[in-house]
């Protein structure tokens, strides 16, 4: 894994590039947690970003290609209250999008808790992937 952090005077941001694995989830659930509880950050916008978080990774996973070298990057930017995060991939058939809901189904489930979660939240294809970001206490920069 490696990371890079930089303090900009009004916001703090943060790229992490883990294995293209399952086991990455718990591993970027501790490192945005604790990136994210400095006291700054409202509680429940950690809480949600860290269950954000753990879905985009989880579906990359399952549903997409790593990166050329192997890896999933996540990205994370904080102003404020706000925090948007970004799970970058080396893609997939399939745009994603959010399954019916369907009571009894095994899966299918977590872009429906991202939708549900996030103030806002969108797919960017990319030259050598693609980009499921979340918007988490506000508006996306995207927008703003």
């Amino acid at each position: 894994m490696t990371a890079d952090q930089k303090h900009a005077s009004d916001a703090r941001v943060r790229t992490v590039r883990l294995a293209w694995s399952l086991e990455s989830v718990p591993e970027i659930r501790k490192i945005v947690v604790d990136d994210l509880s400095d006291g700054a950050t409202p509680q429940e916008i950690v809480h949600e970003a860290e269950t954000v978080v753990c879905e985009l990774v989880a579906n990359s996973v399952r549903h997409a290609k790593p990166l050329p070298d192997g890896s999933v990057r996540v990205h994370w930017k904080v102003r404020g209250p706000r925090v948007e995060v970004e799970v970058t991939d080396g893609g997939g058939g399939d745009m994603p999008a959010p399954k019916p809901q369907a009571e009894y189904a095994p899966a299918g489930r977590g872009l429906r808790i991202v939708r549900s979660m996030a103030h806002e939240w969108g797919v960017t294809d990319e030259k050598v992937g693609r980009t499921v970001w979340a918007s988490l206490g506000g508006p996306s920069r995207r927008r703003a």
